[in-house]
């Protein structure tokens, strides 16, 4: 027995000297993606010189649209925006103003239905200095028109921001906050736009002050999200918000963790929606299916600005693709399913600053990234799968 006893010992310590000496088992990091990026132009549009300043691109149902202004040597702006079949031949839209700030509007967020574009745009001015706020609606003829709306619609007292446009079957969502909490403006069709504030669950109550970041149409209706800061605890935590309708919401806050997080960016991914943003000292996905949320995958990492912003989220045929503050080589991420991340490398790093502008759009196999500088804009596009290289 104790011969036996001995031998039985020496095994166990010799399994484990053999799991203590050999290397810890892990999984092997994604190779990164290499797209292989061209710069496409914009022309100028017609009327008086200037450089490009660009705000933001979308797609639907075959045509891609960049928005933003031209800016003359004197820093006047005018509006400008174009569209393209193929992401490669850009054409200027016609901007048709119908107010005095309409004129000197820059576009600063682009949403597509139908093929059809919309833009939320603005322009500082009155005695006050306030953002004043108009929509456009792309008409038959191609024009891009300026939907006209009395100040309080947009600005007022309450007026915290006006943030992206979204279109779907329903017609178009803006997200945005007011003083109140998270807002929300609703149309059928693009000519008026009706403001959704301090009503139940989108308003600041008991539990914490929301925080509307973004918008996407989904089957049920209209989903924005965002996050809630607690009240009586610091930290925010991620939070989704659903409609029918665009005027009555319902609230789901997310588990954060102990560091807290937040939801920046939101897109449809096949039958799955997928949503990204800040999880404690990183970023992370959550995906929505099945009328539940689930965590998905983290990424970031060595090159991104921590805790991290998200320039722009996705959707390509094949899953969904991030771009984050970061170098070239750290800021573009992909996951065909929002759980496991592998490195895009772009053309250009997208560092976090007070005068850049990033976006990007995606459809099919083909993505559209956008970055001004504050004195420089350009635009590339990605065709056809991505390999590792």
């Amino acid at each position: 027995m104790r011969r036996g006893v001995a031998v039985l010992g020496l095994l166990v310590v010799l399994l484990a000297a053999c799991r203590s000496t050999g290397p810890a088992a892990s999984t092997p990091a994604p190779a990164p993606l290499r797209p292989a990026w061209q710069p496409v132009t914009l022309p100028v549009p017609p009327g008086p010189s200037g450089r490009l300043t660009l705000r933001d691109v979308t797609v639907c149902d075959g045509r891609w649209f960049v928005v933003g202004a031209v800016v003359d040597a004197a820093g006047a702006t005018r509006p400008a925006a174009w569209s393209s079949p193929d992401a490669v031949a850009w054409t200027p839209l016609r901007p048709v103003p119908r107010t005095a700030y309409g004129v000197e509007n820059l576009l600063t967020a682009a949403g597509c239905r139908n093929g059809r574009l919309a833009a939320v745009g603005g322009k500082t001015g009155g005695v006050h200095g306030n953002p004043r706020i108009s929509t456009w609606r792309e008409v038959a003829d191609g024009s891009l028109v300026e939907v006209p709306a009395e100040f309080e619609v947009f600005g007022g007292p309450d007026a915290v921001n006006v943030g992206r446009i979204a279109g779907g079957p329903r017609g178009w969502l803006i997200s945005g906050n007011r003083a109140t909490g998270a807002a929300a403006w609703v149309s059928p069709d693009g000519r008026d736009f009706q403001l959704v504030s301090g009503v139940p669950e989108v308003a600041a109550d008991a539990a914490g002050r929301p925080w509307a970041a973004d918008g996407v149409a989904v089957p049920s209706g209209w989903l924005l999200v965002g996050s809630v800061l607690a009240s009586g605890r610091t930290g925010s935590e991620p939070a989704v918000w659903s409609s029918a309708d665009g005027r009555n919401w319902r609230r789901a806050v997310l588990p954060a963790g102990a560091d807290g997080a937040d939801l920046q960016r939101v897109v449809r991914v096949g039958e799955r929606t997928v949503a990204v943003g800040r999880r404690g000292d990183g970023l992370g996905a959550w995906l929505g299916e099945g009328g539940g949320w689930r965590p998905g995958g983290a990424f970031g990492g060595a090159g991104t600005d921590r805790p991290g912003r998200v320039w722009g989220l996705a959707a390509r045929s094949d899953g969904a693709f991030a771009v984050v503050a970061g170098g070239a080589a750290g800021a573009g991420w992909f996951s065909p399913d929002g759980g496991r991340w592998s490195p895009v490398v772009l053309p250009v790093g997208v560092a976090a600053a007070a005068d850049r502008s990033v976006a990007v759009a995606g459809a099919g196999e083909s993505v559209v990234l956008l970055v001004d500088g504050g004195g420089r804009a350009a635009v590339w596009v990605a065709r056809g799968p991505w390999s590792p290289g």
